[in-house]
């Protein structure tokens, strides 16, 4: 009877809260510009509920599952650089990722930034910052720092895009990527062309992209990076469905695409990274 009362009691135990850490102690760096009205009406006719804008002190929220395999995704939400979709693009996929041993971190990167000359530029500074982070502390949360992903959706799928590609600067790469309705690394006369100045070097971390046919250029875009991937040889994985839209996340909009998620567990199970 003891037993009993025991598992009944700790299965009705919320799961433990998770850790939260500042990118930028001593403030992150350069400065942010003040909004533009193109800005201002995004957000009013944009920005939902469980939208967050206004990131100027940006965060890391670590979720651990109870059973961790030593691998680590760092999860950088969309909203235009303008604001962060932190639910269905954030807490609903770090859960998601508890759920399958890896330990989903929460990365609220600076917005709105859509008014800068490269409104990439402060969110791949973050994330680099973010993958730094997670590999000082690996130890102390049983993470291995050579496991350690990145997962983007839309403008955080551009973040992952210039992370992974963009050797501009030297930053931190993540150990692989996962984008999800990702692009804007296309040219916008000649849409079937890569930007000007945007490569996929050889050393790219391995990929997982997925998109849906409906979705604009970003298909395009899935496509042409993947492409790229083959040409090098580096491991990539492409999902293209007919339908979905944009924008769904972790929202089940009656789509086949909506098993995303299955297909990059398995993914990330054939590449080695489900394995403690």
């Amino acid at each position: 009877m003891k037993q009993l009362l025991f598992i009944l009691f700790t299965a009705t135990l919320p799961a433990a809260e998770p850790i939260t850490l500042k990118l930028w102690p001593e403030g992150a760096p350069g400065q942010m510009l003040p909004h533009s009205k193109a800005t201002e009406d995004f957000i009013r006719t944009k920005a939902g509920k469980s939208t967050i804008t206004d990131i100027t002190n940006p965060t890391i929220e670590v979720y651990r599952p109870e059973k961790p395999n030593g691998t680590s995704v760092i999860v950088a939400p969309g909203g235009g650089y303008v604001f962060l979709s932190a639910v269905h693009e954030g807490t609903q996929v770090c859960e998601w990722l508890n759920t399958i041993g890896v330990t989903g971190i929460l990365l609220k990167y600076r917005t709105p930034t859509r008014d800068e000359t490269a409104p990439h530029e402060k969110p791949v500074e973050d994330a680099a910052k973010a993958i730094a982070l997670v590999r000082e502390h690996a130890k102390e949360w049983n993470l291995d720092p050579n496991r350690v992903g990145l997962l983007g959706f839309s403008a955080g799928g551009n973040l992952l895009a210039h992370i992974a590609c963009d050797r501009a600067t030297k930053t931190e790469l993540p150990n692989f990527g996962v984008m999800i309705y990702g692009g804007g690394f296309v040219d916008f006369k000649e849409p079937t062309k890569l930007k000007d100045g945007f490569t996929v070097p050889g050393d790219a971390p391995p990929m997982f992209i997925a998109c849906a046919h409906d979705d604009g250029q970003n298909p395009v875009a899935s496509t042409l990076l993947h492409l790229e991937y083959k040409k090098h040889n580096i491991p990539a994985e492409l999902h293209l469905f007919t339908k979905g839209g944009h924008g769904f996340g972790m929202r089940d909009n009656k789509q086949p695409i909506n098993a995303w998620p299955q297909r990059c567990a398995e993914w990330m199970g054939a590449m080695g990274w489900l394995a403690k």
